[in-house]
C-alpha cells in the first residue's frame, strides 16, 4: 500500500489547516504533493467507491508525530464527511486523549509525551458518509515501565500526577491513601 512517512517539524505549520483539507479533498492521489490528507482522501474515497472498510496506519519513531497525524486524518474525515459542525465526533474522540495519555504516556529520553502503547481507532460512517461515532482502543501497553524504566526516563504520567494530587481533597475520595501511603 501507500507509505507516508510522518515527520515532527516541532512547530505548527500551516500546511494543516482547513483549506488543505479542501485542497485535497476530491484529489486523486498523487495529483498533489504527499501529505496525510492525500492518504485520508483516498481511504476516504475508496470506502464510498468499493463500500468497503478501510484502514490507514501510522507509524514511524518515538516523536514522528503519530498521534497528531491520526489526529489530522480525523479532522479530515469530520470535515469531508460533513459532520464537523454536527456532531464534532474528532473532539469527543480525542475528548478522552488526556485521560488515555495519563495512564499510557511516559518521559523519555526522546519525548516528553510518548505514547507507551498503540492506539486503534475505528470511525463509523453511515450510508451518506458522515461519520456517526468512533471507538479507540489501546494495545500493548508496555507493561515493564510499572517496575523499571531506563536512566533519564520517567514512569508513567499518572503515578506523577496522583503524587502531585495528594493533597488535594478530592484524593482521599478515590481511596488510593492506604495503598500509596502518602499523606491526605
Amino acid at each position: 500500500g501507500i507509505v507516508l512517512v510522518a515527520i515532527n517539524p516541532y512547530e505548527k505549520l500551516p500546511i494543516y489547516e482547513e483549506d488543505a483539507i479542501y485542497a485535497y479533498s476530491g484529489q486523486n492521489m498523487g495529483d498533489m504533493d504527499p501529505h496525510i490528507f492525500a492518504v485520508a482522501e483516498e481511504a476516504y474515497k475508496q470506502m464510498a467507491r468499493d463500500e468497503k472498510n478501510q484502514s490507514i496506519i501510522v507509524s514511524g519513531e518515538s516523536g514522528a508525530g503519530k498521534t497528531v497525524s491520526a489526529k489530522y486524518a480525523m479532522r479530515f474525515f469530520t470535515t469531508v464527511g460533513g459532520s464537523a459542525s454536527k456532531t464534532n465526533i474528532e473532539s469527543k474522540v480525542l475528548a478522552s486523549n488526556p485521560i488515555m495519555e495519563a495512564i499510557g504516556n511516559a518521559k523519555t529520553t526522546r519525548n516528553d509525551n510518548s505514547s507507551r502503547f498503540g492506539k486503534y481507532i475505528e470511525i463509523g460512517f453511515d450510508k451518506g458518509y458522515h461519520i456517526i461515532g468512533a471507538n479507540m482502543s489501546t494495545y500493548l501497553l508496555e507493561k515493564s515501565r510499572v517496575v523499571f524504566q531506563a536512566e533519564d526516563e520517567r514512569n508513567y504520567h499518572i503515578f506523577y500526577q496522583l503524587c502531585a494530587s495528594s493533597s488535594l481533597p478530592e484524593f482521599k475520595d478515590l481511596g488510593l491513601s492506604k495503598y500509596w501511603n502518602l499523606p491526605v
